[in-house]
């Protein structure tokens, strides 16, 4: 457990999860959609590529997914430094 009186900790640990989270989000919607999209271009899902179902629905899918589990996650770190609302 982090000490309840460590802002820095929180920043830290606040930063962490948010890198995280661009990262994952620019590599399904960058990456996936645009950069491998010819490697993804054999695989099918719902009638079309993996490459266009990342480009037009699979990174706005994640992008909802990662607002969900960032919001469950610094509940947690709020929770933990001792910084939460209730």
């Amino acid at each position: 457990m982090e000490n309840h009186n460590d802002p820095s900790g929180y920043w830290r640990a606040n930063v962490r999860l948010i890198i995280g989270s661009l990262i994952v989000w620019a590599l399904c919607s960058y990456g996936f959609g645009i950069l491998l999209r010819p490697l993804l271009a054999g695989i099918k899902i719902g009638g079309t590529d993996l490459g266009f179902w990342f480009a037009q629905q699979g990174s706005i899918g994640v992008f909802i997914i990662l607002i969900f589990f960032y919001a469950w996650r610094m509940n947690k770190l709020d929770k933990q430094y001792g910084v939460d609302e209730e």
